[in-house]
């Protein structure tokens, strides 16, 4: 075992604290630059970049109860009603300050529909009076309306290129 006087176990200690001075304010000159650096960015490059997909707006929401519901689809089969069997992508959203956005990524290029139904008593269906008429919002992709009932496919139909499209659609109720 090798014994140091006590000279050499003060000397350690003043080594350290004379080396963290001389690296500290480096430290500190690296941080400020690299706080200057990230202030100069512009706001772009701070805000989150959004997936390719389809990003929908739903508007008109009449209160906060409930789910929005948000069918994609790809074909007129099952084109509205039948969306939990038939739809591409089935999002239910929980609605927050009368607000609810739903947001479709890693869909292919392609034509599609989509219908939204806000779910206030949350029974996973859209609810009717007696002679059939919608008691909770509902609405269609290029805001298409029916004569009597749901409108065709084709009416709600667009063209999805694989890209972002950022879509609004208003509930009726």
């Amino acid at each position: 075992m090798m014994h140091r006087s006590p000279c050499q176990k003060v000397a350690q200690p003043c080594i350290r604290r004379r080396l963290s001075k001389l690296v500290q304010p480096t430290w500190h000159w690296l941080g400020g630059l690299a706080a200057l650096l990230l202030a100069t960015l512009p706001p772009a490059a701070w805000s989150q970049p959004s997936c390719p997909g389809i990003h929908v707006k739903i508007l008109e929401i009449r209160n906060s109860s409930g789910t929005v519901a948000c069918a994609l689809f790809e074909s007129p089969e099952g084109f509205p009603t039948d969306f939990l069997r038939m739809a591409t992508n089935v999002m239910i959203i929980k609605i927050k300050k009368d607000q609810a956005r739903c947001d479709f990524e890693d869909i292919p290029p392609g034509t599609y529909a989509m219908a939204v139904i806000h779910d206030e008593n949350m029974n996973g269906e859209l609810d009717t009076n007696w002679l059939g008429i919608p008691t909770e919002g509902y609405g269609f992709s290029n805001d298409a309306r029916g004569l009597v009932g749901a409108p065709p496919f084709s009416a709600a139909s667009f063209q999805y290129n694989g890209e972002n499209i950022e879509l609004t659609m208003t509930l009726h109720y």
